[in-house]
């Protein structure tokens, strides 16, 4: 009776143990958003770290699979991970095309997806949805802010040029909205091009003041170098996206990326608490490097769902609580004071950067004085019907 008492004790013990929290993570290591899905991963992966592998102190498993950036293959990784490994959240991909394409699986089985980067309009606006949160951005606000910069400079003729899918679009009409001129020309690319000879030779037959790019990973450093070895920047002023001039492409193009303006709403150099250490402990387990925005919003999706889970006490089984609790819980935004509009789009403010050489060498963006806009809420929020 004693050893059967004894036998007992564990197996008591682990069946009362709480089973883990299940996180299914859709990253782009290969195809045409690897640059920016690594970022993702990393900024993923610290959080976890950081956390000890729980959320809101409960047991978590993120389940990391690749998709390559491929909405057919998202779709099918998501119904693995709904219908296989039951999970209980959801983050990944890069891509709005990607995040339109998992969102109904997702939404049909009522597992929150926090976005670490895509913010599709469709999401923001007449197809939102109570299981979508915007941790990132919406597309478009990025652009606005580097529109109501190019109107600030007074820019009379300005070209867009961007990548021809949901993104990219969007893009181009954030920009637009907050410029409030008429562009001399937008200019769509294909999604993956690395040669864009005949975009350059558009541009200088074009002859604009200034012009405004959007191309992500790979896109964003050829572009660039390309531009630069036109010897284009002698007359046109390049202003770039935060996806185009951020520390995932600096190094690979290096010091013809000084002087190079662009708007964000996340600096590696902000002065807040959350952010410094975030910083610190990123450049201390990755080889010194400083974060890029993509791994920033990773680890505030992880931060988000930590206090969420805190909230519940650790209950996540209630999906539409677990909903709740993600839109209303607070957690320290490596980005400063944000919270989630109706549509479930974080509103916050947006910073102008500048790429500078530092006098140890590093080239980096540098955060500039002010604020480009201030608690900014998306253009879609008024087309959702959540409250």
């Amino acid at each position: 009776m004693a050893t059967l008492a004894v036998v007992s004790l564990p197996v008591l013990a682990q069946a009362q143990a709480p089973a883990p929290i299940k996180v299914g993570v859709a990253l782009d290591i290969s195809g045409p958003f690897a640059a920016p899905g690594a970022e993702i991963r990393d900024g993923l992966n610290l959080a976890v770290k950081l956390l000890g592998s729980k959320l809101g102190g409960v047991p978590a498993e993120f389940i990391q699979a690749d998709m390559a950036g491929n909405p057919e293959q998202a779709r099918q990784l998501v119904d693995r991970f709904v219908q296989r490994e039951k999970i209980d959240l959801f983050t990944g991909p890069v891509a709005s095309n990607v995040a339109l394409a998992v969102g109904p699986a997702l939404f049909a089985a009522k597992v929150p997806y926090l976005s670490p980067n895509a913010g599709p309009s469709q999401l923001a606006g007449a197809q939102c949805n109570a299981y979508f949160f915007g941790t990132s951005y919406q597309n478009d606000s990025m652009h606005e802010a580097a529109g109501q910069y190019a109107a600030n400079k007074g820019y009379a003729k300005v070209v867009v040029l961007a990548p021809n899918y949901p993104a990219g679009k969007d893009a181009i009409n954030g920009f637009k909205r907050l410029y409030k001129k008429p562009l001399a020309d937008e200019i769509y690319t294909k999604v993956g091009q690395l040669d864009f000879a005949a975009e350059l030779a558009q541009l200088r037959a074009a002859k604009p003041e200034a012009v405004y790019i959007f191309q992500a990973g790979g896109m964003g450093i050829n572009f660039i170098k390309q531009f630069m070895a036109a010897g284009l920047n002698k007359d046109i002023t390049l202003i770039s996206s935060p996806f185009t001039a951020d520390e995932d492409i600096i190094p690979a193009v290096g010091s013809a990326m000084v002087g190079l303006f662009n708007a964000s709403s996340y600096a590696h150099d902000l002065p807040n608490a959350a952010n410094q250490k975030f910083v610190a402990e990123f450049r201390k387990a990755y080889n010194g490097r400083y974060p890029s925005l993509y791994a920033a919003f990773a680890y505030d999706v992880v931060m988000n769902m930590d206090a969420a889970v805190k909230q519940l006490g650790g209950k996540v089984g209630d999906k539409p609580a677990l909903a709740k609790a993600l839109k209303s819980a607070s957690f320290d935004s490596v980005r400063g004071a944000v919270k989630y509009g109706n549509n479930q789009f974080l509103i916050q403010d947006y910073y102008l950067r500048k790429v500078v050489q530092g006098a140890d060498g590093r080239v980096t963006n540098q955060l500039q004085p002010g604020k480009v806009l201030t608690a900014h809420q998306d253009a879609f929020a008024g087309q959702c019907s959540l409250r």
